[in-house]
């Protein structure tokens, strides 16, 4: 397991992707930190992961706030004397019309998807440094290619966690340091068996996505391996993005 003994830092993993990434490297046997500012769903995951033989720790973080960042990091530089891997999984939208989104709401949208991503990415590097190198994932979306209405906010984060990408890996090279992205479609975390035969069709893989899917990109950005992937974007949609539709 090349992930073995990897210190994992997954924002965001009290469920969904989030969730799905921080079992998956613990399967692998890393040690994991979740940094999750929901309580119950934090606590839940660890539980999950514990049960299932794997490590990890939760940490109340809201990474909408530069304190909270900070203080996971700090937390995460005295236990493990750095860290290795981090995932940038966090995210929230509000679905309001640009006309009536109010300036807290876009402020709100920007700094816990976008701003946490640098923040967090910033800290880790220091980290990494030490170690003398790391690699970092960042977790986009399609919908930085493409939009329905009222979306403007989170179309704005994920367009820039991919400039945010490119950007960071040209920065931390010279410290052994990779960053790429994953840019996910339709991801289905709820009751997948509920979904209809028209959703799975709307994939050049006749399928929606799992959690699963996005994880195991992860895995593949993040292993020593593959070190000359390094400032890419990985769409991983089933085609979605590819595929005429005819309404």
């Amino acid at each position: 397991m090349s992930h073995a003994g990897k210190i994992v830092v997954v924002t965001g993993s009290g469920k969904g992707i989030g969730r799905c990434i921080a079992g998956t490297y613990a399967a692998e046997g890393a040690k994991v930190i979740l940094a999750e500012k929901d309580i119950l769903s934090g606590k839940s995951t660890e539980r999950l992961i514990a049960s299932d033989g794997g490590q990890a720790i939760f940490k109340e973080t809201d990474v909408s706030k530069p304190e909270d960042i900070l203080k996971l990091f700090a937390f995460i530089n005295s236990k493990y004397k750095g860290a290795d891997i981090l995932i940038n999984n966090t995210g929230i939208s509000i679905w309001k019309s640009p006309l009536d989104l109010s300036v807290n709401e876009w402020d709100t949208v920007i700094n816990t998807n976008l701003r946490s991503t640098f923040l967090c990415s910033r800290e880790v590097a220091k980290l990494m440094k030490k170690k003398g190198g790391g690699s970092i994932v960042n977790i986009s979306s399609t919908r930085a290619f493409m939009s329905e209405p009222d979306s403007e906010a989170y179309a704005a984060t994920k367009g820039g966690i991919l400039a945010l990408t490119h950007a960071m890996a040209a920065s931390f090279a010279k410290d052994n340091i990779r960053v790429n992205c994953i840019s996910p479609g339709w991801i289905e975390t709820g009751d997948y068996e509920k979904l209809s035969d028209k959703d799975h069709k709307q994939h050049f893989s006749g399928r929606v996505g799992k959690p699963g899917d996005i994880a195991k990109a992860c895995l593949y950005l993040t292993d020593e391996g593959n070190s000359f992937v390094n400032g890419t974007n990985i769409i991983i949609d089933g085609g979605m993005t590819r595929k005429m539709i005819y309404l």
